[in-house]
């Protein structure tokens, strides 16, 4: 498997950098480099482009504007010496968001996040065997750990990831959405607000589903769950 890629930047030496640092990756391919960002969209129209590389203040239009206006977006690592575009990077879905001058110990752990999340999202249904999760959140894309994961609560509009150690990620996704990305053997929706690792249950008890360090309820609606659960 091998990622066909282009860069965008309107500094030369930033180009020659990114092409010098793409060629010590057998993963990627570097198919074209452009010094602006117009060129690199009337080729992004027709061309068929697995990851992106753009610096975002140029010019002629921005890198924020040239992927806004893709009908259909490759994943896009951003590039650039500015760290108050985050948040347009976030709401674009960028998978990550490298700050110049780029280091090649940062730009590597972009490229091994364009890898593996390119075999994540290239999979046709979701493995039982399948190990972590990729969600958006702080302004990149995240992998998490499925093992690490404790619950999954809702917040309206996002969702927040309890993880080991008392950490949270939290992401704009529905409930719903998140429980299609997990292994269905080993994560159950017991709530309107919560999704549990099944693994994880210690007891169910008065419709509470007691995890290590959480005490949930259990819904009317999904109180088939605690029946099945009690009979494994």
């Amino acid at each position: 498997m091998v990622l066909k890629c282009i860069a965008i930047d309107d500094e030369p030496l930033a180009l020659r950098l990114i092409s010098e640092y793409v060629s010590r990756f057998p993963s990627l391919q570097l198919v074209k480099t452009f010094e602006d960002a117009i060129s690199g969209a009337e080729y992004l129209k027709t061309a068929q482009i697995d990851l992106l590389f753009v610096d975002i203040n140029m010019p002629d239009i921005t890198g924020i504007d040239l992927v806004r206006s893709l009908k259909d977006k490759p994943m896009v690592i951003f590039t650039t010496a500015y760290k108050n575009f985050a948040y347009e990077g976030f709401e674009l879905e960028a998978l990550d968001y490298i700050l110049k001058p780029i280091d090649i110990k940062r730009f590597t752990k972009a490229v091994e996040k364009a890898v593996d999340y390119f075999n994540y999202k290239n999979k046709t249904t979701v493995e039982e065997t399948d190990e972590s999760l990729y969600v958006y959140s702080e302004y990149r894309m995240v992998k998490i750990e499925l093992n690490t994961i404790e619950y999954i609560e809702s917040m309206e509009d996002y969702i927040k990831i309890h993880i080991t150690n008392d950490k949270t990620i939290l992401t704009l996704m529905p409930l719903k959405k998140v429980l299609e990305k997990l292994p269905s053997t080993k994560f159950q929706r017991i709530h309107r607000s919560y999704i549990v690792p099944v693994g994880k249950i210690r007891s169910i008890l008065n419709r509470k589903v007691q995890l290590t360090d959480a005490e949930l309820p259990v819904s009317e609606s999904y109180l088939d769950f605690v029946r099945n659960w009690k009979q494994r």
